[in-house]
């Protein structure tokens, strides 16, 4: 309900157009031409909007509707109930976020990555691991460790693989000279990623910092890209502790499924009966990726297959023995077609950073952005006294710091301090610095800097934009309606027992039970059990339908009955014959087409309407009340908000 009000009701601010012409008034307000064009030509976005005189009096008398309601929320100050302002405030922060970045750089890491995506890269590398928290004498010593193989490679021409070998901390590569096969866009580090196609084929890079450490990146190849790829496959496992026996098993074992496919076995039944992929068994084996996604040998095998339905001959992986069945290929698309998804994917990768920092260094220069590294350093240097052993390391409290007043740095002519920063730090840590104190404290720095910046923008962006100004004022404009719909016709409706029954008093004539009967149906799964549940059912023991399903429903048959009771109409139930349906008996089964069965035990049969009780009729009674409150909600408005519409204006807007 709440969704429906909000997109149906969709409307947006008043805006200020100099001497804009007024299309009409509702009481003492206005709306300009200009503001319900806006709102007419948004809600027929999906067809040109219908200019003709009676299109535009109709939505006249629905957009002022609108405005009376929102007028009316506002005067009783809606807008200022706590839920209400949670809620704004947390649509802010999200709505903000496609504000708060430098669309030309995001635009260029689109078209970057696209650009990217059209090319795979063979890739090797060396990995000398340090973790950003890490202290800064243990990072110097790994980088002086990578910069020593750098000049290994570049001026004594030493081999690539050998020396990953020798030094790589990625365990899953290094035995293989450092060889991960290859890669496309989005699938790494945005780091390792430019680093692999800034590179040319047959080169390496210069030693670059990641995350996870320092890197050198060999590219041994580039090629067009393969795109994606969807297969099905049986797969015998070849565990680790089965050793060599195992393995040999399980060479006999796909020899022998192969065979049976080249003999005209389903290879659907063979994933069935033989794959031991767990993941992928229930689904036929089916499985769909890009390239860099799974091991080389499997990759190549499976983007080597030709026409769709081609089979493999067995390859063998470290996870054991594949036969892969070529389903569909899915080549690189266009621009257009892929761009939105792309983008996506870019919002949710670290490449987005790059285009938000770059939106947040235009707001620091722009606003007096200030930095005093000197302070810092004093708090830093205070932080370092915290204890480093015991169950107390690390551990602070903010009110330690209420002393410490000094700037931090100034935006917009505010001044953030020393003690402010250590407030956002207990929060953010929950008071405890962990790991390398220089390291934690210019993260949280940063972090701090970041939050001021972005809280700053977020609320400036109503006054800067004119577009997130207008969602605003229309998504605030959206859930203020709904609550007062919700007090003054959907909820009032329920609570209001009195009017309630005073309603259905008035109205009951109109609701009525059809012809029908009372009693219980009964729907059995097969003939079998239809059989048992019907002896129960005529014996002379009584039960109620409880202990009846308890007794029929079995462990083995969990499903064999179910129950439902009550009245039904013949109008609406058809599934035993009105004639069959006589009180106090027992029908004879109907089978059903689905191959289960219907008996009816009638309780009491009614031949003619009768009158249902407000219980009865309380779903269709609540609804009609509340369209009677709304209908009646909406003559008072319209009486309290007369509408005047300048006739000379609407006569120029129609066409």
């Amino acid at each position: 309900m709440r969704k429906l009000v909000l997109s149906c009701l969709t409307m947006t601010m008043i805006t200020s157009f100099g001497q804009a012409q007024t299309l009409f008034t509702y009481g003492k307000d206005a709306v300009t031409q200009q503001e319900f064009l806006r709102n007419y030509e948004k809600n027929n976005i999906n067809q040109k909007a219908d200019m003709s005189e009676t299109a535009l009096r109709e939505y006249i008398d629905l957009y002022a509707l609108f405005k009376m309601k929102v007028n009316e929320a506002e005067q009783m100050k809606l807008d200022t109930m706590p839920a209400i302002q949670s809620e704004l405030s947390n649509y802010r922060r999200q709505l903000a976020k496609n504000y708060l970045t430098d669309r030309q750089i995001s635009d260029k890491l689109l078209e970057e990555a696209y650009k990217r995506s059209r090319e795979d890269r063979h890739v090797a590398h060396i990995l000398i691991s340090a973790p950003s928290n890490m202290a800064p004498a243990d990072t110097l010593i790994r980088y002086k460790r990578i910069d020593s193989i750098y000049n290994a490679l570049t001026k004594k021409k030493a081999d690539f693989a050998t020396l990953a070998k020798l030094y790589s901390d990625d365990a899953g590569s290094k035995n293989n000279g450092g060889d991960i096969g290859y890669m496309t866009v989005l699938q790494t580090l945005y780091s390792f990623e430019n680093a692999v196609y800034n590179t040319e084929p047959g080169k390496i890079s210069k030693p670059f910092r990641t995350p996870l450490g320092y890197d050198i990146v060999k590219v041994i190849d580039a090629r067009p890209a393969r795109g994606e790829i969807k297969v099905a496959q049986i797969l015998i496992a070849t565990p680790p502790s089965k050793g060599d026996e195992g393995k040999a098993e399980a060479k006999k074992k796909v020899e022998m499924v192969y065979n049976e496919l080249k003999n005209g076995a389903s290879f659907e039944q063979m994933v069935k009966q033989y794959s031991e992929d767990r993941y992928t068994v229930n689904d036929g084996g089916v499985l769909q990726f890009a390239v860099g996604s799974m091991v080389p040998n499997f990759e190549d095998a499976a983007f080597g297959l030709k026409k769709t339905g081609d089979i493999s001959q067995p390859i063998q992986t470290e996870y054991g023995y594949h036969i892969i069945k070529l389903i569909e290929k899915f080549p690189v698309k266009p621009f257009d077609s892929v761009s939105n998804s792309l983008k996506r994917k870019i919002e949710t990768d670290a490449r987005s950073h790059a285009a938000r920092e770059a939106y947040f260094a235009k707001i620091r220069q722009s606003n007096g952005y200030k930095e005093y590294p000197a302070h810092l350093q004093e708090l830093k240097d205070r932080v370092n006294t915290l204890p480093d052993t015991g169950k107390n390391a690390g551990v602070f409290s903010a009110k330690d710091f209420a002393s410490m007043n000094k700037v931090l740095f100034t935006l917009n002519q505010t001044n953030y301090t020393q003690k402010d920063m250590m407030d956002f730090a207990e929060m953010l840590t929950r008071g405890r610095i962990m790991g390398n104190r220089e390291t934690s404290m210019n993260d949280v720095y940063k972090i701090y800097v970041d939050k001021v910046v972005n809280d700053f923008q977020e609320h400036k962006l109503e006054d800067d934009n004119p577009d997130f100004k207008y969602l605003m004022k229309e998504y605030r404009d959206g859930i203020m309606l709904f609550e007062l719909m919700d007090r003054s016709v959907w909820s009032k409706a329920s609570r209001d027992t009195l009017g309630l029954k005073s309603f259905y008093e008035q109205n009951k004539a109109k609701y009525q039970w059809d012809p029908g009967f009372n009693g219980a149906v009964y729907r059995f799964k097969d003939e079998a059990l239809m059989k048992k549940g019907v002896k129960l059912l005529e014996s002379r023991r009584k039960f109620s339908n409880d202990d009846f399903i308890k007794e029929v429903n079995t462990t083995g048959a969990p499903d064999a009955v179910q129950v439902q009771t009550g009245r039904f109409e013949f109008s609406k139930f058809t599934d035993v014959p009105q004639a069959a349906i006589i009180a106090g008996t027992l029908t004879k089964a109907i089978k059903n087409q689905d191959g289960s069965y219907t008996v009816v035990k009638t309780e009491e049969v009614f031949n003619t309407p009768t009158q249902k009780s407000l219980d009865d009729a309380k779903g269709y009674v609540v609804a009609e009340y509340q369209d009677y409150l709304e209908k009646e909600w909406n003559r008072t408005l319209r009486s309290k908000y007369p509408v005047k519409i300048d006739e000379v204006t609407l006569k120029k807007m129609i066409k």
